[in-house]
């Protein structure tokens, strides 16, 4: 991760480079992380603080290179390269994927506020020393409202000039809280939020015991505690106060997307060992995989929506790369691929548990795990909640700003797409576009934004429709050879276009339904008028285009099973 004009993201590593550092992730934790091991880890609550440090040692490991600029002694790479990092951590095990996250995590302000200074200092440590850093912002009165916090800096002067600070406060839910040997802590200086490094052998900070959690069990998750703890002023980072909250959100894009990666990988990883053993179980005389009311209901959808989640992973991610994350330009596009990454995973995690039936309820099977584990992807980096709020809040600005014709034009571009390409579900997608348009249009006439929880609804909306964009968009592309040389190639154009017209199926019905559920509801009993508010919603179209979808669904099944032709 590079800091250009307030960018992250780096110049990025090639691809053969990407795959090597894959590869040696995947055989590395694979070999220190046994499937007992992590079964005996996660039952004890113990962080493998030994198998943290070694995955941030060069001599080891060292995947925190990849997120270290190369005048720092890392590898420069860029976001793209972290969400498949992140992917195949989250797919062995999100506890220990947090723990390694925490760092690049901590290293943020560092990377987009500190001086060179300071980068030379304390990025260099990640990088040559293996040093384990903290974020220290949410405190039990304000975790995603950082505006909130007590947590203060006082100045220390002598002959008027500032020679330090005394920091006093509280953080909570603190990843790497107890085993970190730094912490970049957020506190109210004089002139306003600001961030410090703060060692942890630092006289007044002490660590809580690790909190006992529903999951994530080998990540150490621990209240920190300061009592006038008194650092030098040069690790105020970027020697200036008040900078704290722009520089926090200068990365929600980047870091929104990682732990949208981490639901992708927990929710593949569950899906994976569902299907895998559906393909052994016999009912009925046959395998529960040659069974369409399995298959349809506990595999196909979720394998869809997740891949529909991935795509706009790597647009955001590839977005970012290419600079156009500076300032928090990508926060809305990050909590878009957050909520429907997290929540898909937590989903696919939830249907895995149901397809083991009650095997999948046992501690024996890892997919009772992994549903603990991916829940907290949905609360990480703010919660599904604050996604949609922020997410409606943006989308809406667009469609008042454009008069309406925000999502109209994306629905025509969809068109455009369908007619290149017409077997990639983009007039399914269009469709949702469309349909989207109207709802928001509905919207502003009935001025219904005024009730929060239509503002919850059209963040939801909003997603499903611009991941069946994206989708739709990835099919085309991979058909055409002209995805991205980096991107999961798992599925092949063919595939991914079955995928892409039955998610974008969903999404146009997800949106006519539920607009017209959340419209009509917003408005007065018994009021004569809702008709014209609905009108603009195309739903006979949006009808007659779930024909086929039963047929497509049994090609998804078909492509997960190895039963393609």
């Amino acid at each position: 991760m590079t800091m250009v004009s307030g960018h992250v993201g780096g110049a990025g590593l090639d691809t053969d480079t990407l795959m090597m550092m894959l590869d040696a992730l995947d055989e590395f934790v694979g070999h220190e992380l046994t499937p007992q091991r992590q079964l005996d880890l996660d039952h004890e609550d113990v962080c493998p603080e030994d198998l943290v440090r070694a995955m941030s040692d060069p001599e080891h490991l060292g995947v925190q290179l990849v997120f270290i600029p190369e005048a720092f002694g890392g590898m420069d790479g860029g976001a793209f390269d972290s969400y498949r990092l992140c992917e195949v951590m989250g797919r062995h095990d999100i506890g220990l994927a947090t723990a390694v996250f925490a760092t690049f995590l901590g290293s943020d302000p560092i990377l987009v506020g500190a001086t060179d200074e300071q980068r030379e200092r304390w990025l260099r440590a990640i990088a040559e020393d293996g040093v384990v850093f903290a974020y220290g912002a949410t405190e039990p009165d304000a975790g995603s409202d950082l505006g909130s916090m007590k947590t203060t800096a006082a100045r220390i002067e002598e002959d008027g000039e500032i020679t330090g600070y005394r920091i006093n406060g509280r953080k909570q839910w603190i990843s790497n809280g107890s085993i970190a040997d730094m912490i970049t802590i957020l506190a109210m200086a004089p002139d306003g939020p600001s961030w410090f490094v703060v060692p942890n052998d630092t006289p007044g900070f002490a660590a809580a015991s690790p909190e006992d959690k529903h999951g994530i069990r080998l990540s150490n998750t621990a209240a920190l505690f300061l009592d006038d703890v008194e650092v030098p002023a040069d690790h105020l980072i970027g020697g200036v106060e008040g900078k704290g909250l722009v520089q926090a959100q200068q990365v929600f894009g980047y870091t929104r997307v990682m732990v949208a990666a981490f639901g992708l990988g927990g929710g593949w990883e569950a899906l994976d060992r569902a299907i895998e053993y559906s393909q052994e179980r016999q009912q009925g005389g046959a395998p529960l995989a040659e069974k369409q009311g399995f298959t349809h209901k506990l595999i196909v959808p979720h394998a869809v929506r997740l891949e529909a989640a991935r795509s706009y992973i790597e647009e955001s991610a590839d977005k970012i790369d290419r600079g156009l994350g500076e300032n928090g330009a990508m926060n809305t596009e990050g909590a878009i691929a957050k909520l429907m990454a997290t929540e898909a995973g937590n989903a696919a995690a939830d249907a895995a548990i149901q397809a083991h039936g009650g095997y999948g309820y046992t501690r024996e099977y890892v997919v009772e795990k992994i549903k603990r584990d991916v829940r907290i992807t949905t609360i990480y980096e703010g919660t599904s909640e604050i996604m949609e709020m922020t997410i409606a809040r943006d989308r809406w600005q667009h469609h008042l700003k454009t008069r309406g014709a925000y999502y109209r034009d994306r629905a025509a571009s969809l068109m455009q797409l369908h007619r290149e390409r017409p077997d990639v579900g983009a007039d399914t997608a269009a469709l949702a576009a469309d349909a989207l348009a109207a709802v928001l249009e509905a919207c502003r006439l009935a001025r219904l934004t005024r009730n929060q929880h239509v503002l919850f609804r059209l963040g939801e909306l909003i997603t499903s429709a611009e991941c069946a964009e994206a989708l739709a968009r990835r099919a085309a592309a991979t058909l055409a050879g002209d995805r991205h040389e980096k991107s999961h190639d798992r599925f092949d154009g063919s595939a991914l276009a079955v995928m892409s017209r039955v998610f974008g199926r969903e999404a146009a019905q997800k949106v006519g339904q539920e607009g017209v559920r959340w419209v009509a509801g917003s408005v007065d009993a018994g009021r004569a008028d809702i008709a014209p508010l609905l009108a603009g919603i195309p739903h006979d179209a949006i009808r007659t285009a779930q024909a086929g979808l039963l047929d497509d669904m049994d090609r998804v099944a078909d492509v997960l099973y190895g039963r393609a032709g």
